[in-house]
């Protein structure tokens, strides 16, 4: 499953992690867009009052 998720949804480096280095990098992966989303929104938000 892991190689699965690496080869499909994360755009895994040719980089030897330990267990720990890939599911950090894994969750980083997933927390950077959302995190931009509640930048973006925030800037907005600040924009409009």
């Amino acid at each position: 499953m892991n190689v699965t998720l690496n080869s499909v949804v994360f755009r895994s480096a040719d980089q030897d992690l330990t267990t720990a280095g890939t599911y950090i990098e894994m969750t980083s992966r997933l927390a950077e867009p959302v995190l931009v989303g509640l930048a973006v929104l925030a800037v907005r938000n600040r924009v409009k009052r």
